[in-house]
This record gives structure tokens, C-alpha cells and sequence, in this order.
């Protein structure tokens, strides 16, 4: 069902509670559910943020900043951010750096605007039209 939620993404966050311990375990499978399902055009992984969100109940966050930081880089996230829905803590910060990272993989943006007017046929419609018996 994750592929239809997934279809057409160019980014994504992925969030886990830091007062439930349980949803930092899930934070892996997310990660690897969506590398598994969403491609850039080039085949690379989409930008994905972590967030640590509800950092407004957690008093002493900012002693896990270094193994985030390499959290991060081992599972192939774009960054993190501490968050807070409720208090509205970088969630602006978080989501600029999103779309800044979307921008800088998506470099094709550019040519697209020069094709507005054009069909684009999948490799999938390609192939199914090759094999077609109709003459």
C-alpha cells in the first residue's frame, strides 16, 4: 500500500517520537520501504530528512547530536532536525532543507518546463506497445 502514498515523491520526512524509543526502532524500516519503492530519474534515493519530533518533551536532546549526525550519514538521510509540531520548532528549518536538497537533485527541473507541451511514454508503455499484434 506504501507505493500508492510513495507514487511520483521527489522527497520525503521521516518522523519517530523521541519520548517513544519504539518509533526510533521503526526509523530503519521506513527508510528502507521508501528507498525500495521511490527512485530519482538518475536511480539515486530521494532526499529524506529525519526528524526527532516532540523535542519539546526531551530536556537533554542535545547530547545525541553526534551519533544523529552519524545515524544520518550511515542510513543515507539527507540531514535531521529536532522538532516540535506542538511549539513550532524547526519546522520551517526542516522543511526549507527538504526542498533546498529536492532543488539540488532535481537539476532536471529546468528542462521539463521546456517539454510542458509534450507526451512522455514510460519504459513499461514503450515495451507493452512494441509487443502489440495490431498492424
Amino acid at each position: 500500500m506504501t507505493r500508492v502514498y510513495y507514487k511520483e515523491a521527489v522527497g520525503a520526512f521521516v518522523v519517530f517520537d523521541v519520548s517513544r524509543g519504539s518509533t526510533f526502532e521503526a526509523v530503519l524500516k521506513w527508510k528502507s520501504d521508501l528507498d525500495s519503492k521511490v527512485h530519482l530519474p538518475n536511480g539515486s534515493p530521494i532526499p529524506a530528512v529525519l526528524l526527532a519530533n516532540k523535542c519539546d518533551q526531551k530536556k537533554d536532546s542535545a547530547q545525541n547530536l553526534p551519533q544523529m549526525d552519524q545515524f544520518c550519514k550511515e542510513h543515507g538521510f539527507t540531514g535531521w532536525f529536532e522538532t516540535s509540531a506542538k511549539d513550532n520548532i524547526n519546522i520551517d528549518e526542516a522543511a526549507r532543507f527538504l526542498v533546498e536538497n529536492i532543488l539540488a537533485c532535481h537539476q532536471s527541473f529546468a528542462n521539463e518546463e521546456k517539454d510542458v507541451g509534450t507526451i512522455k511514454l514510460d519504459q513499461e508503455a514503450a515495451k507493452a506497445e512494441s509487443r502489440s499484434q495490431c498492424c
